[in-house]
């Protein structure tokens, strides 16, 4: 089940659970809000379609996080043989919305599967600990080393090139 719901000007295609960044809103963090701009809802093949909304359609969500920032965008604008450029840049505030129902059909809650205990889980490792001081650089960690076979392969069927013969020289001609 999806819908298409206009937030802030904008339309979004949000489905139970989904989380969407939508442009800054007014509401404080955790809150839940209700969106009635419902313009499709598409139910198990169904689709609904709005005359501009549908009535009695509500999307509903909560606010996750409202002070993301997007990306900078660089505005520059430029009339050639004039000498006019200008620089420009700014960054988007964003509000985080998690969805929570459409048309009042809430999101399952989603089980967490038990991670498998892990076959090393048995054997402890100790670890040395050496102090570190400031400005020092952290060691580097140790690579696997891959097998020598391999390598040996890898230069056997390799193919060397051929060995140049130098030019014979020519003889000068000079004055008798």
């Amino acid at each position: 089940m999806y819908a298409i719901v206009e937030i802030a000007g904008q339309q979004f295609k949000v489905e139970n659970g989904k989380k969407i960044f939508v442009h800054r809103l007014d509401f404080d963090e955790g809150k839940e809000v209700e969106f009635d701009q419902v313009l499709l809802i598409e139910d198990e093949g169904k689709i609904t379609i709005g005359e501009p909304t549908i009535k009695d359609a509500v999307v509903g969500g909560k606010i996750l996080d409202n002070s993301i920032r997007g990306d900078k965008l660089i505005v520059f604008k430029k009339k050639r043989k004039k000498g006019y450029r200008v620089k420009n840049g700014h960054r988007q505030n964003f509000t985080q919305i998690e969805i929570i129902s459409i048309n009042g059909i809430a999101a399952p809650i989603k089980a967490v599967p038990k991670k498998a205990e892990s076959k090393t889980a048995d054997v402890e490792v100790a670890e040395e600990t050496v102090p570190v001081k400031k400005g020092a650089k952290k060691p580097a960690a140790k690579k696997e080393e891959a097998p020598v076979k391999k390598a040996a392969e890898k230069k056997v069927a390799a193919k060397k090139p051929a060995e140049k013969k130098p030019a014979a020289k020519k003889k000068a001609k000079g004055k008798k």
